[in-house]
This record gives C-alpha cells, structure tokens and sequence, in this order.
C-alpha cells in the first residue's frame, strides 16, 4: 500500500483511516487475491488496500447506490463540485431550513447526491435511519460548511476513485453480510469490519450475539482467509466474545484512541483487535504518518504500538 491514505467521500463514525497502515501489514494477498468486504462502511479500508478484483457490499442500500453511480459515470467529480457548490451556497443563506428540506427530499427521492450532501452536513457526519428507514440525522449547524477548500477536498476524494474505478474490477453489491461471504472463494480475502459486538447500536442494522454467532461460523466455513475488525478492551470491560466465540482464532492488538470531543479528557483508549485464521508474522511497526499524508480528518488519532498473541 502506498504511503498515503486516501479518505473516501462518505464519512461514518468509526472511520478507519488512522488503522489502515496497520491492516494493510497485516492482510495476506497478492495482486491476483479477490477482496471480498461485507461491511463497506466509509470504503476507506478497502479503497486502500484491495488490489485489482473486488467485491464490497453494505446492507445501507445509500452508500452502495453513490458509489454504483460514481462507478458508472452517472455522479462525477465536476457534477459534484457544482452541486454542492450550489446547494452549499442556499445552505449559507437558510441553515437549518434547507438542510431539512434536502433531507426530506433524499427520503422522498434517495437521490445519491442528496445522500452526499446530507453525509457531509449533518451532525458529526452520521448515517441513521429511522425505523421507516428514514435519514434522521440533525443538522450539523455549520452553513459554511461548503466553502470552496472543503468542496476541493471532497472533489479530490471523488477524483481517486474515478481513477481507481477506472484501472480495477470493483465491484458493489447491497446484501446482507451472509450472502457476500457465500460468494467468496476459498482464494479470496474476506475482511470484515462489522458494528462491535456490544458498543455500537446505530448502525444501519442492528447487531448482536446471534449475527456475531452467525458471522463466525460463516467465516470458517467459508475456508478462505479472513481478517475482522473489532475491540479488544478498554479502561472499563473487555470484549467477552473474543475469549469464546473467536477463541480459536489469531489476534493483533493496537492501542488506539478515539476522539469523542475537543477537550482532551475526551480522548479514550480503545486496544483494538485483528482476529485472522492465519497466523500473522510480526512486521515492522507502522510509521506514525503525518497529518499532510490525510486527505480529510477522521475520529481518531493513533498510538503506535501492538502485541500479537494466539486466543486461547
């Protein structure tokens, strides 16, 4: 993987920038190995690290459908810095007032780009539906938010993936996590990087023990190698799911510490996990990269330092 980590154009909490150097020491593929992602989220994992052939699927039928129309040319980056440099100007001018009316458009029309402008507006760049499957995020209370720097930086992010979509075989699906891990080869590579067990609950679908259960035995049964992401322990509880249902399996840890505000009291330490069904050969530890090598800020800052050890 090159040096740079490119930021993709839809944001999430719980974006993965930061780790992504660290996933991609630890990933076992060549160039000919089909990445197979049944978590899209952001894309920022496998935007960076897959190689020619992909596979990347969400059940948020959202992030699927902008990225399908950024594949087939129907949203482009010229299309995009105009929308929302027209779109961010009424914004300036009414606030609140027009952020809800694009957001009552996008749940009328599901229009990719309304799901853009919203992603990149709303509060803490959120995606939440409600239970008629409605975008019910806030406004983010920022009109300026689409000043000319900010337009250039998503236009840029868009550009990369107009390139990448150009030279690889990517593919988008809108499936559950159980039927993009059924497609997988036993010479694909599976990364998954689902809700963590027992600390998210705002995800597009909900989760729990019984998709934990479920995503487990499918992924040993799938015979192909596979990496997931997840949390091992924080200053408060551990993740009990990693001493049983993931007992069988390899595990790398790095310190890592989410930002949940400005202060500073606000940072929290998180270890959090790799868990492989193939034994990881400790490589070097990954540079701590400069602020200049991200396109786009993420919620996290990362300390560099990790252990490997076998669950038992």
């Amino acid at each position: 993987m090159k040096n740079k980590v490119h930021v993709p154009p839809i944001k999430i909490q719980g974006i993965k920038t930061k780790l992504v150097p660290w996933i991609s020491e630890n990933v076992e593929i060549t160039e000919n190995t089909r990445w197979v992602e049944p978590f899209l989220g952001s894309g920022v994992v496998g935007f960076n690290v897959a190689r020619k052939n992909a596979l990347f699927a969400d059940s948020n039928p959202h992030t699927i459908a902008f990225y399908n129309q950024l594949k087939d040319k129907k949203i482009t980056s010229s299309i995009v810095k105009q929308f929302l440099y027209e779109e961010g100007k009424i914004l300036s001018e009414k606030g609140q007032e027009y952020y809800n009316y694009v957001r009552a458009r996008f749940n009328e029309e599901q229009n990719p780009i309304d799901f853009l402008f919203l992603n990149r507006s709303c509060f803490n760049g959120m995606i939440r539906f409600n239970r008629k499957f409605k975008f019910n995020v806030p406004y983010g209370h920022k009109p300026q938010r689409f000043a000319q720097a900010y337009i250039t930086k998503i236009v840029n992010q868009i550009k990369y993936l107009e390139l990448a979509f150009e030279q690889n075989n990517w593919e988008f699906k809108c499936q559950s996590f159980e039927d993009t891990i059924k497609e997988a080869n036993t010479d694909d590579f599976i990364y998954c990087d689902p809700p963590y067990i027992g600390r998210h609950v705002d995800y597009y679908d909900s989760w729990d023990e019984e998709n934990e259960l479920r995503l487990h035995e499918l992924l040993i049964n799938s015979e192909a190698k596979f990496m997931l992401s997840t949390w091992d322990n924080n200053e408060y509880r551990k993740n009990e799911y990693l001493d049983t249902v993931w007992k069988n399996c390899y595990k790398l840890n790095k310190e890592h510490f989410y930002h949940l505000g400005a202060k500073e009291s606000n940072r929290k330490p998180m270890i959090e996990a790799l868990i492989t069904n193939y034994k990881i050969t400790e490589k070097q530890i990954v540079e701590r990269q400069p602020k200049s090598q991200y396109i786009q800020m993420d919620l996290f800052t990362t300390i560099e330092k990790k252990s490997t050890q076998h669950c038992v």
